[in-house]
């Protein structure tokens, strides 16, 4: 198992990375590498790089896969040897290993016959290493790696097409994690990195399927472990499944994506993972890993700013057609002032993920995935009965919100919103455990018609919302185009009835069955 982060590097940084990487000893190795999967590329679909590369003289087989969070990877490296021949791919080098096996169950033939495998993408990287002993508790000792150079894709024909390698890997090689963490946290702070989940085999898959933009990553349970359910390793396994989720699109962003859905995503992931630091705190004995107070302010930075880039637009895609309908006359709230004045340039959104608050706070998450269990956990009986007391409190809080939606003014309305998403969430994280914990499929079904049962509250709330937002910004047009006056009006009419649909769906709620509670 290796534990490692890996970083893009801006082109102005690289100078600097390289002339910090050589105040110690380094070590200059070519790598050039070839890539193999089946025609169907069931490797890559399942996570799994099978490599021959040729690091200066010595030819190495290895074969990688995702661990059980962003820092672990399973790996196998078999030497063979110097020698002016490219050995052949041989899958069987890594029989009785965890990856080997795993490789060999995807690679099973159906009807005897081996599956074939294919060269499908080669690197050429110049790598310089160097081993640094980070100074702390656990003494560990990491490995930095700067590679630069391409993959390519179809070498030698007229289709070849190269990806630029620019990234500094950290690895663990023995040691405290927290150590790789420091190491990390300081670097990305220092040259402006961010953190990358496309490896060289991704680019290369990328390259050969020409894909521009590949699709935004959406939530996924949390994945607890069978032996362990203390409060640190229930916190552990939410944050991870939290960070699934913003990983992959914060590094599609960082890298330059503007896909809306990838940002939509990444704002989703953030609000579970703030969902997560405030309902799961105090799940851990020991408080001092679970650093709320420090981690929430950037993640809160990052969700506004990406907010207000992407809310007014989405609202107005929604608001436009239904005006038009109404018979309203044409618009475009999102156009600048008459007067023309000099707009100050609008941050981007790469510009807000890659912003060092923002990387920092992930690379201190993805480091307490990471962390070993505390001296004294949380019993998993004590951690599961906090669960069901802040559902419960969550529960009739939205059911009391309910009963005075109307009376509320449009900000406590909005926070009513707030707290049914965190109902949504902390249940969403939960059910999987009540229902292992407490009776099985009937808690699973239960858990399935509770968080049905909430659907229609969020759907009244998010439009009523929705409709705020438009009626603010054309409030705020009106003041120079008149004609934005009739979506004032249009959206204002609506308010007292959007107001009844949200108490009448959140009233409804009090009548869902509750998962957690005890049988």
């Amino acid at each position: 198992m290796e534990i490692e982060f890996k970083f893009c590097i801006p082109a102005g940084r690289l100078k600097a990375v390289e002339a910090a990487l050589r105040r110690g000893a380094v070590v200059r190795t070519r790598l050039q590498a070839r890539y193999f999967d089946t025609a169907d590329q069931r490797l890559v679909a399942d996570g799994m790089v099978l490599r021959l590369r040729k690091e200066g003289r010595r030819w190495v087989q290895t074969v990688k896969a995702a661990g059980d969070n962003a820092l672990h990877r399973l790996e196998h490296n078999v030497d063979l040897g110097t020698g002016a021949a490219t050995p052949a791919i041989d899958p069987a080098r890594h029989a009785g290993t965890p990856v080997g096996e795993r490789l060999a169950r995807l690679l099973q033939p159906a009807d005897g016959a081996p599956v074939p495998l294919v060269e499908r993408q080669s690197t050429d990287i110049v790598r310089l290493t160097r081993d640094l002993r980070v100074s702390g508790p656990g003494g560990a000792v990491v490995e930095m790696a700067l590679d630069v150079g391409k993959v390519v894709a179809h070498a030698g024909t007229p289709a070849q097409r190269a990806s630029p390698v620019c990234e500094l890997e950290l690895e663990l090689k023995s040691g405290d994690v927290q150590g790789l963490v420091a190491l990390a946290r300081r670097w990305s702070q220092q040259h402006g990195l961010w953190f990358s989940t496309v490896s060289k085999a991704e680019r290369g898959m990328r390259l050969l399927a020409e894909l521009e933009t590949v699709p935004a990553v959406k939530t996924e349970a949390p994945r607890f472990s069978a032996h362990s359910r203390d409060g640190r390793a229930l916190q552990q396994a939410v944050v991870a499944s939290c960070l699934d989720q913003m990983l992959p699109n914060a590094s599609e962003i960082a890298a330059g994506s503007t896909d809306e859905e990838q940002i939509h995503q990444l704002r989703i992931g953030i609000r579970r993972l703030r969902t997560a630091l405030r309902e799961l705190a105090g799940l851990d004995a020991d408080t001092s890993r679970f650093d709320a107070a420090a981690w929430e302010p950037p993640l809160v930075d990052a969700f506004r700013a990406l907010g207000e880039l992407r809310d007014r637009e989405q609202v107005v895609k929604l608001a436009q057609p239904r005006l038009r309908e109404a018979g309203a006359p044409e618009v475009d709230p999102l156009a600048g002032d008459a007067d023309g004045a000099a707009a100050v340039p609008a941050l981007t959104p790469g510009d807000i993920v890659r912003a060092a608050a923002f990387q920092d706070v992930l690379v201190s998450l993805i480091g307490f995935t990471a962390v070993a269990p505390a001296p004294a956990p949380l019993a998993a009986d004590v951690a599961l009965q906090l669960l069901r007391e802040r559902l419960q409190r969550l529960h009739k809080q939205a059911v009391r919100d309910g009963r005075r939606f109307e009376s509320l003014d449009t900000e406590s309305q909005h926070r009513v919103r707030k707290r049914l998403k965190r109902l949504r969430y902390l249940a969403e994280f939960a059910a999987p455990l009540f229902a292992e914990a407490e009776g099985g499929k009937k808690k699973k079904d239960a858990a399935k018609r509770y968080l049905k049962a909430l659907r229609p509250a969020q759907d009244a709330l998010g439009e009523f919302n929705d409709e705020a937002v438009a009626l603010a910004l054309y409030r705020e047009v009106a003041s120079r185009d008149p004609r934005a006056w009739f979506a004032v009006g249009w959206f204002s009419a609506r308010r007292a009835a959007g107001a009844t649909a949200c108490r009448e769906a959140l009233e409804r709620i009090g009548e869902a069955p509750r998962f957690w509670k005890k049988n």
